[in-house]
């Protein structure tokens, strides 16, 4: 058991820079002041979460506030399962901030892999940095019931307390 974190940090490292060699220019390498969703990163597998929503599709909007005390407002959100919304993002702070959607494991390995490697380049649909005073939208639809979560992964955002929950039930 010793081993196994430092195991599972070195697979999901290696994931990431297998995946960051093939992603798009909108990751942490060029951290845009403007992040919406683009037509290209739609086309991604579904992943437990959900996948990428249509915009026709948007049944609710809903604001999400980060900022430099390391907090998201609202920090706790629930959903139906089916549901496309759309998260209109706004930075009020002055550093750089992102939302990030996935299981509470995915977030803290590939926070852990940002330590390791705080420029890697990579722009997933499941993710928008979103500059100082600026905004950003995405566009998701929750396809599974479940416990997920939202961060920001840029070093010592996520261990500051950089993260909310997201409830998908199976009906309202």
């Amino acid at each position: 058991m010793n081993n196994f974190l430092p195991r599972l940090i070195a697979v999901a490292f290696a994931a990431l820079a297998t995946h960051s060699a093939a992603a798009s220019t909108t990751g942490h390498d060029n951290h845009s002041s403007h992040q919406t969703q683009t037509a290209k990163t739609k086309t991604v597998a579904e992943k437990a979460y959900g996948k990428p929503g249509d915009a026709k599709q948007v049944k609710r909007t809903i604001a999400v506030d980060m900022n430099d005390t390391m907090r998201y407002t609202p920090s706790s959100l629930t959903m139906v399962r089916g549901e496309t919304v759309k998260f209109e993002l706004r930075n009020t702070g002055k550093v750089m901030h992102e939302f990030v959607l996935g299981t509470m494991a995915d977030l803290q390995a590939h926070s852990e892999a940002m330590k390791k490697s705080p420029k890697m380049a990579h722009g997933d649909a499941q993710m928008v940095h979103v500059g100082p005073g600026k905004s950003g939208t995405m566009v998701w639809q929750f396809s599974k019931a479940g416990e997920f979560h939202f961060g920001c992964l840029l070093p010592g955002h996520f261990e500051a307390g950089m993260v909310g929950k997201i409830t998908v039930t199976e009906r309202p």
